[in-house]
């Protein structure tokens, strides 16, 4: 089956997974993550969350995401916002996450390591990324 760009656009969107109805942050702690600090960035997100006393949010551990280069790396997956992966997650930027992307919906594009296509993504979350 051959498709054109507007009917990719119309299957993506079809098959899409629906994102989670609570903020959900995984922090990479296998070896690599583990050896570049990834246990005090986990710390971090926990302390700053419970500081803050948000809810809806949790923060969970995963293996290896494959960048190795980029450790600690950090997946936010916000409702309503793209799921995104962010490189070299201090528990200095842990805390700027949480209040940029988590709290006042906004990119921290410096940070980002991977997220969807723009073709792909709602108007207005590209504009709201800085």
């Amino acid at each position: 089956m051959k498709l054109n760009r507007s009917e990719f656009i119309k299957y993506r969107e079809n098959i899409k997974v629906k994102q989670p109805e609570e903020t959900v942050i995984l922090v990479g702690l296998g070896s690599c993550g583990i050896a570049a600090g990834a246990g005090k960035t986990f710390e971090a997100f926990q302390d700053e969350i419970s500081s803050k006393n948000l809810s809806g949010i949790t923060v969970k551990q995963t293996g290896c995401m494959g960048l190795c280069e980029t450790e600690p790396t950090v997946e936010v997956r916000v409702p309503g916002m793209p799921d995104i992966i962010y490189g070299k997650v201090t528990p200095e930027i842990a805390r700027k996450i949480i209040e940029k992307h988590v709290i006042r919906k906004i990119l921290v594009n410096n940070l980002i390591q991977d997220k969807p296509s723009s073709d792909i993504m709602k108007k207005g979350e590209i504009d709201n990324a800085v």
